[in-house]
């Protein structure tokens, strides 16, 4: 399954010396990304490939308390790509599981 959407970067503050920067998944594409059968995965965690402008990597999408999945933004794609807190971002994910 690939899916491409538009979302904001958001800044999540795990400790006072660590910040983490996510995107989330649209509502509609986190349920259907819900629906694909596979194995239980630690934190309910869903591999994927991801591609932002000309970055990719292979990485995990989580959910959220909200419902939504929430990729990871890692530094050295949000340098690449020159992304802030509370930017766009364009995202392609590619599910691995399933």
């Amino acid at each position: 399954m690939i899916i491409e959407f538009d979302g904001d970067v958001f800044r999540w503050d795990a400790r006072d010396d660590a910040a983490w920067f996510f995107t989330a998944v649209p509502t509609e594409l986190s349920a259907e990304i819900r629906e694909i059968p596979r194995p239980f995965r630690g934190f309910g965690s869903v591999r994927v490939n991801a591609r932002v402008g000309g970055s990719e990597w292979r990485t995990s999408i989580f959910p959220s308390s909200s419902g939504e999945y929430v990729l990871p933004l890692k530094k050295a794609v949000r340098t690449a790509e020159r992304l802030v807190d509370g930017g766009p971002v364009s995202v392609r994910l590619e599910v691995l599981d399933g």
